[in-house]
Parts: structure tokens; C-alpha cells; sequence
């Protein structure tokens, strides 16, 4: 007997398959010098990405040498430094949205618009209680 799978692997697998063929699109745009872990950083989700600061620190490190990167001192804090992307890292941006926008095709295509919709107001009303960064 097949067991069913939850809703939240379901909902993994394709967030992984997505993030995949991003990070497959920017690195065969010449972009190669960076990990997917350092790719979600740079896609501005790092404190989404729920790992130890020092984990987080080495990933922009590796980065900042690659100059996807770059620190900035915080005015408000002289302690601290901001990351934000560079010139090279702002322009591996355009390619991932244009692979986020053939998925966001395929998966209408494959899975019709009005199904499509509900998936994404669905997902939304979760992000509600789900997103712990979600603004509102």
C-alpha cells in the first residue's frame, strides 16, 4: 500500500524542483562560482534559510569573493556591516526571474490557470500562519 504523501513534502518537492532549475539557469548563464546554499543568500532570503550565523557568514564570505557581494559599514550600528548585492550579483537577478517565469508557465500549462490560481491563493492564506518574516 502506497502511503500518501503530507501536504508539506508535496509542497518541498516543488519548491525544491523550482529552486533547482533556478540554480541550474544562473549557473549555465556563467555564474558558476557559487553553491545554491550561497544562491539562496544572495536571493535575499538569508534569514529564511535558518542557519547558525557562522554558517551564514562563511556562505557571504564566499560570496563577497566571488562578487556577488558586498559589505557596507551600518550607519546606524558602527559594529556591524550590511551585505547587499553587487553590480556582478545584481546581474544573475534577471536570469532567475526569467526561469521563475517559465515555471510559473509550466506549472499553469500543466496544471490549468484556474487550479493555478487556487494553489496560489491557498498558499497565500497558509503564508498567513506559516512565515514568520511575512509583513502585515
Amino acid at each position: 500500500m502506497t502511503r500518501e504523501l503530507p501536504t508539506s513534502l508535496l509542497m518541498f518537492i516543488a519548491q525544491r524542483s523550482a529552486e533547482g532549475r533556478i540554480y541550474q539557469a544562473v549557473r549555465d548563464a556563467g555564474f558558476t562560482d557559487f553553491t545554491a546554499a550561497q544562491g539562496r543568500l544572495a536571493a535575499g532570503i538569508a534569514e529564511r534559510a535558518q542557519v547558525a550565523k557562522q554558517t551564514a557568514t562563511a556562505l557571504v564570505d564566499h560570496l563577497e569573493r566571488a562578487g556577488y557581494v558586498e559589505r557596507l559599514p551600518d550607519p546606524v550600528d558602527g559594529r556591524a556591516r550590511l551585505v547587499r548585492l553587487s553590480a556582478r550579483g545584481r546581474k544573475a537577478i534577471p536570469v532567475a526571474r526569467a526561469e521563475e517565469r517559465a515555471i510559473e508557465q509550466e506549472w499553469t500549462q500543466h496544471l490549468g490557470a484556474r487550479r493555478m490560481r487556487q494553489l496560489r491563493e491557498a498558499l497565500e492564506l497558509l503564508r498567513e500562519i506559516t512565515d514568520p518574516y511575512l509583513e502585515g
